[in-house]
């Protein structure tokens, strides 16, 4: 919602903003196709040279992020605790089942309860490689740490290719349109014969390369790109809610103290409170029961 309003902001106010200061929109639009073919063409043409087909791929797919924003909502993040202290309190009280859960997350039950989480493959893997090591002894809670944060870390990095791969873009698009801009120039050179009103014309459509690049760069990749690294960034606390989660269990914390740390280290605006938490996993025990 705010990635559009954003958006017709940008264009309203500064195509407004020009022809309220009595600027023609009549250069401009003549001039655009041509310009935004050559800028566009070459920003694209160097954006797949510098990128692999995955980056790419993942780069398009992350563009409904800036519209859609972080994929964790405030009952993912709940959810999610209802989830691990399922689970934990499964490796407390019967070891087997818990392994049946961990073994087939597909057909789990406990996990069918929680589709949004289950669908989310990273996810899944990182609760069950965790509980699957401290099911084999691997129980040093820093070791654990220190394994579980490198391979977070490695999935951020990958997170962040995309917006990095625009940032790229966006920076080299004002040089690119001082390229657009010279090809006007040369073209206007190629007509200094012409009267003045003409010469006038052919410099301002040559100027339209310049600010479209820079009106591009900074008005619409930039930001995108910007945008598309903190939905990454804030995505990234869902995982590291689960790295707490398990690592407390590892100290032998009982369930329910564990699943309070994760609430604890949960960002403040996805954190359930305390209250809310409580009746869910009320509900949880009581359907055990």
């Amino acid at each position: 919602m705010f990635g559009a309003i954003g958006i017709v902001m940008v264009f309203v106010l500064v195509f407004g903003g020009y022809m309220a200061a009595g600027g023609k929109l009549d250069i401009i639009l003549k001039s655009l196709p041509f310009e935004f073919t050559m800028i566009g063409g070459a920003a694209l043409g160097a954006f797949l040279i510098s990128n692999d087909s995955a980056t790419v791929k993942h780069a398009m797919k992350d563009m409904g992020r800036v519209f859609k924003g972080p994929r964790w909502k405030h009952s993912d993040y709940r959810d999610l605790l209802c989830l691990l202290f399922e689970l934990l309190r499964l490796a407390r009280t019967n070891p087997m089942a818990l392994e049946e859960q961990i073994e087939a997350p597909d057909t789990s039950t406990v996990f069918g309860r929680y589709p949004r989480i289950k669908a989310d493959r990273e996810a899944v893997d990182l609760i069950c490689d965790t509980l699957r090591a401290a099911a084999m002894n691997y129980d040093d809670p820093h070791q654990v740490e220190e394994v579980l944060e490198k391979r977070m870390e490695g999935n951020y990095h990958t997170s962040l290719h995309s917006s990095h791969a625009l940032q790229t873009m966006a920076d080299g698009l004002p040089a690119l349109g001082i390229v657009a801009a010279v090809l006007g120039v040369i073209k206007t050179m190629g007509s200094i014969d012409q009267p003045p009103e003409i010469l006038g014309k052919l410099i301002g459509g040559a100027l339209v390369g310049t600010f479209l690049g820079v009106f591009l760069a900074y008005g619409l990749v930039g930001p995108f790109a910007a945008k598309m690294q903190a939905t990454a960034e804030e995505d990234r606390h869902f995982y590291q809610l689960i790295r707490e989660v398990l690592v407390a269990n590892l100290y032998t914390h009982a369930p329910n103290i564990c699943i309070e740390v994760g609430r604890q280290n949960t960002p403040s605006h996805c954190r359930p409170s305390f209250s809310d938490l409580e009746d869910a996993l009320k509900d949880l025990k009581q359907e055990a029961a």
